[in-house]
């Protein structure tokens, strides 16, 4: 399941420890916009996400607990977004344990996100 938005996402399998890293970058058009705007922009997204996730009726399917990954994180930031203290230009790098082999995130990645290497 692709998700568009002003993410993008990379997974990175690590080869020095079980697990892997997920790295969430802006989009360009989303780091062009005033704050207020991003916050908009955040919050639509975030409710589309809401809405794809409660379609899946499955609480163990791989791509919802991915979804749910990337909807806890995007709830993290939207108060720094709004309020505009964010660099929009860093990558966030977060840390997943061996339990996320499970976990299918490749399927949001974006066409311009990629996997991060």
């Amino acid at each position: 399941m692709l998700i568009e938005g002003p993410l993008k996402i990379g997974v990175v399998d690590r080869t020095d420890t079980p697990g892997r890293e997920l790295h969430f970058s802006f989009t360009p058009e989303f780091r062009r916009l005033e704050p207020a705007a991003q916050g908009e922009e955040m919050r639509s997204y975030l409710a589309g996400l809401s809405e794809q996730i409660q379609s899946i009726a499955d609480e163990t399917d791989p791509n919802r607990q991915g979804m749910l990954i990337v909807l806890q994180v995007a709830e993290q930031l939207l108060p720094h977004i709004e309020t505009g203290d964010m660099a929009m230009e860093e990558t966030i790098v977060v840390e997943m344990g061996p339990e996320s082999a499970g976990i299918s995130v490749m399927d949001l990645l974006n066409d311009t996100g990629g996997g991060c290497s």
